[in-house]
């Protein structure tokens, strides 16, 4: 009975240091998070670069978005979502996704991303946990920074799509 009770005793406190253990590194700073941001700002450049002038206008269905309209739209909606729900200021830049070359789509994508990211840190402390009401939900501006980062990554993982489907092997995913 007494080995049961260690063994038992000996098992809850290694799940529970697992679990404060997994919950520490679970956390991610500010940096961390922007070092990510900085990442997923190459990788989307990288994508579209991928592209061949001549899959720019590609879709994998009438209804979708087209490739080109894939990167604009990871781009826009960072800065759209910036502005409106973190206290971005004016961004001073636009694009005519019509009449735009690959390089300025390249130019207005990294635009985009530099000005989220200067909005990101922007945002005083005291006002990241405050929620919000957000497309008809509440959440933090914390939890906004990650639903941009999280749509970004939905949009170019279909763009990757629309490469593969263009027969262009898509640039290697780096993680941090």
């Amino acid at each position: 009975m007494k080995k049961q009770v260690k063994t038992l005793f000996t098992s809850l406190f290694t799940l529970a240091f697992l679990f404060v253990l997994g919950n520490l590194h679970a956390q991610t700073t500010m940096d961390e998070f922007l070092s990510k941001w900085r990442n997923g700002k190459q990788f989307t450049i990288d994508v579209l670069n991928a592209m061949p002038e001549s899959g720019m206008d590609y879709k994998t269905d009438p209804e979708a978005m087209s490739f080109k309209e894939q990167i604009h739209h990871i781009a826009s909606s960072a800065v759209g979502i910036a502005q409106g729900y973190l206290m971005g200021k004016d961004p001073g830049f636009s694009i005519d996704l019509a009449t735009a070359s690959k390089a300025e789509l390249a130019d207005y994508v990294a635009k985009a991303y530099d000005y989220t990211e200067e909005t990101m840190k922007a945002v005083p402390a005291d006002k990241a946990g405050e929620v919000i009401e957000v497309f008809g939900m509440n959440a933090s501006r914390r939890q906004i920074m990650a639903l941009i980062m999280d749509h970004s990554t939905h949009h170019r993982g279909a763009a990757i799509a629309y490469l593969r489907a263009n027969g262009v092997t898509p640039p290697a995913f780096v993680a941090l």
